[in-house]
C-alpha cells in the first residue's frame, strides 16, 4: 500500500491544435461543464502546428467557471523562469487561483534549439530545472524583503522585484521519469506528472519511480506525501474487454482508478483522446464512482 492520502482530482489532456482552435476551446469548456478539476494542454512552442500554450491557458481559463489549467507541462529551456513566474501568477489572480503550474526540463532539443533555446545534456537540464524552479518560487514570495538574487549555472536574476503574488499556492508538477528527475521530483516538487504510456514498464514501473521519489523526498526533510502523484492517461478507451489501465469497459475504470489511488499512490487522473463524450463521462459518471470506492476503502 503506498495511498498518499491526496484528494482525487480528474482532468483531461487537450491537443492544442491551431487547425482547431475553437474545438481545443470547446473541449476545455466541456471539460468544465461536465465536472472535471484540471485542463491541460502540451507546450512545445517549437511545434508550429500547435497553438502557444501560455496563450491558450490564459484564454481557457477566461471561458471556463471553475476547472484548474496547466501546461502539461511548460518547456522551460524556451520559457525563461522570471517571465514564467510573473506570467503564471498573473494568470491565477486573473482565473481566482485557478493555474497550476506543470514544468519539465525540456525535450526534442532541436526544436528548441531551432526557437534560439540553449541546447542541454540530460544532466545539465536537470540543474537547469532545479535554478528555474527556485527562481520562481522567489518571485511568488512576497513575504521576503529585497529583490531575487540567482547567480546559477544556467539562470542570473539580479535584483529582481518580488511579485505579484499568487492568488493561491501554485502547484509545482514536474514531468519526470530518468532517476535524477524523479530525485529532483521529491526534494522540490509539489506533484509529479508522467504518462503512464511513457513509463519503461508501464504500471509495474510505479514501486520503483514512487520509491525514488519518496527517498529524494526524506533525503531533503520533506514527507513523501507532499509530492503529489498525477498520471496521464494518452490513450484512454471504453474497450470491450479489459486492456489495462483505463483501456477497459467503462463500469471498470472506477475499480482501476482505486486501484491505483490505494496501491500506487496515484491521486490525479488525466485523459487524453480530445474525445468530448468521453470526457463528459469521465467528469458526471467515472469520477463520482470512483471517488465513492476510494472514500469506503480509506475509511475501513
Amino acid at each position: 500500500m503506498s495511498d498518499y492520502g491526496h484528494d482525487l482530482l480528474f482532468g483531461s489532456f487537450i491537443t492544442p491544435a491551431a487547425g482547431a482552435a475553437q474545438q481545443v476551446v470547446d473541449l476545455a469548456v466541456t471539460a468544465d461543464r461536465a465536472g472535471l478539476d484540471l485542463v491541460t494542454f502540451q507546450d512545445h512552442p517549437y511545434q508550429a502546428s500547435f497553438l502557444d500554450t501560455s496563450t491558450l491557458l490564459a484564454y481557457v481559463a477566461a471561458r471556463t467557471q471553475r476547472v484548474h489549467v496547466s501546461a502539461n507541462v511548460t518547456s522551460l529551456p524556451l520559457r525563461p523562469p522570471a517571465v514564467l513566474a510573473r506570467a503564471a501568477a498573473s494568470l491565477d489572480n486573473l482565473s481566482g487561483g485557478r493555474f497550476e503550474l506543470g514544468i519539465g526540463a525540456g525535450a526534442f532539443w532541436d526544436g528548441i534549439e531551432a526557437m534560439g533555446g540553449r541546447r542541454l545534456t540530460a544532466g545539465q537540464g536537470v540543474e537547469a530545472l532545479r535554478e528555474g524552479i527556485a527562481i520562481i518560487r522567489d518571485l511568488w514570495d512576497t513575504d521576503t524583503r529585497g529583490g531575487v538574487h540567482h547567480r546559477g549555472r544556467y539562470y542570473e536574476v539580479d535584483g529582481a522585484k518580488r511579485g505579484p503574488r499568487p492568488a493561491h499556492d501554485i502547484a509545482v508538477w514536474v514531468g519526470a521519469y530518468k532517476p535524477q528527475m524523479l530525485a529532483l521530483t521529491g526534494e522540490v516538487g509539489d506533484g509529479w506528472l508522467p504518462s503512464i504510456e511513457y513509463l519503461p514498464r508501464g504500471v509495474d514501473s510505479l514501486p520503483e519511480m514512487n520509491a525514488r521519489i519518496d527517498e529524494a523526498a526524506e533525503s531533503a526533510a520533506r514527507t513523501p506525501s507532499s509530492v503529489r502523484r498525477l498520471m496521464n492517461f494518452m490513450q484512454p478507451q471504453f474497450a470491450p474487454t479489459s486492456r489495462g489501465p483505463l483501456n477497459a469497459p467503462g463500469d471498470a475504470w472506477p475499480e482501476q482508478i482505486a486501484e491505483l489511488v490505494l496501491d500506487h499512490g496515484i491521486s490525479a487522473f488525466i485523459i487524453g483522446g480530445d474525445n468530448p463524450a468521453m470526457i463528459e463521462r469521465f467528469g458526471a459518471e467515472i469520477a463520482p464512482a470512483a471517488r465513492e470506492l476510494v472514500a469506503r476503502e480509506r475509511d475501513r
